[in-house]
């Protein structure tokens, strides 16, 4: 993948976006503290097709909160979930982080994902349930390299970025700075453990 920012003492500076992924907040949160580099996604009910498509490869991280659950991760990061009601949103939203998508892995059977379960946050019964919801389609394994943004941007919310759909485009773009959160030797290092995980070459 050819990349188009200018990388200084590990700061990155690289124009300004406007797309969004919408994922969990605590999930999010792993992600910037390097506990995570891959989501498992299957899709939003208002997605063309109700199937998972990558229309954007560098996104802004935009956190949610009405579908996290406790019950769905593991004992860690449970703890760090406060449940909300449904169609609860909050006045503003503050995007503290951005990401190149590197991998979109297809992983069709039950096994392979199992396997991923040291690697990520969530637990069996989630993995579970998205195996399960529409079958047929594929569980897509999202890999991504994250960045600080070195002024996180606070927003307000809008009802055109609720519902149940992977991707928002913001009203207003934000500027793309910060710093990585792995070095590039160590995401790659992450990177060729998932792949070895699933038994994809390289």
């Amino acid at each position: 993948m050819v990349h188009d920012w200018v990388v200084l003492n590990a700061e990155v500076s690289c124009g300004y976006l406007s797309y969004a992924l919408k994922e969990w907040q605590v999930a999010i949160d792993a992600l910037i503290q390097g506990d995570l580099i891959l989501l498992l996604r299957k899709g939003g009910i208002r997605e063309q097709g109700g199937r998972f498509q990558i229309p954007h490869q560098r996104v802004l991280l935009y956190p949610t909160y009405e579908h996290q659950k406790p019950e769905l991760l593991k004992s860690d990061y449970a703890s760090k979930v406060q449940p909300v009601a449904t169609g609860w949103h909050p006045e503003t939203v503050t995007l503290q982080a951005w990401a190149e998508i590197t991998h979109s892995l297809p992983v069709s059977v039950a096994d392979p994902i199992a396997a991923l379960n040291p690697l990520h946050i969530w637990n069996e019964a989630f993995v579970r349930d998205r195996v399960q919801w529409q079958p047929t389609q594929p569980l897509t394994v999202l890999l991504l390299r994250v960045f600080r943004l070195t002024q996180p941007q606070t927003i307000p919310y809008r009802a055109a970025y609720g519902g149940c759909r992977s991707w928002i485009e913001l009203q207003h773009p934000i500027k793309l700075s910060g710093t990585a959160v792995l070095s590039e030797a160590t995401y790659g290092d992450r990177v060729q453990q998932v792949l070895a995980t699933l038994a994809i070459e390289a």
